[in-house]
């Protein structure tokens, strides 16, 4: 088995990195929101564009957990769909790829 320790060192400080960007957006979100009403109707506009890229995050922050999930169990770098190992510089390009080149479509 390979040795992803530089690979989940990356993972584990991305992690961290939007885990903190999150936590910011999720207090940006909950600010009350001003009293006159033309500041309100910014405030709605940018709170959706927040929750927007909020859950973009979120969805990377499952990823990654999945990832790190993969290297503890020993699955890491190995392909869902045949089961062969994915490609180191796929794996250094893109940590969270679950498939090997041939099943990424």
């Amino acid at each position: 088995m390979p040795d992803f320790a530089e690979l989940e060192q990356a993972l584990k400080t991305r992690l961290a990195d939007l885990t903190a960007r999150a936590e910011g957006l999720e207090d940006d979100l909950r600010q009350p929101l001003d009293a006159d009403w033309e500041e309100q109707a910014v405030d709605l506009a940018d709170d959706e564009a927040l929750a927007g890229v909020d859950e973009v995050l979120r969805q990377e922050i499952v990823q990654i957990r999945a990832a790190l999930g993969r290297i503890a169990n020993g699955t890491y770098g190995t392909c869902a769909v045949c089961g062969e190992d994915i490609d180191l510089g796929r794996l250094k390009a893109r940590p969270i790829a679950t498939r090997c080149i041939a099943h990424a479509a």
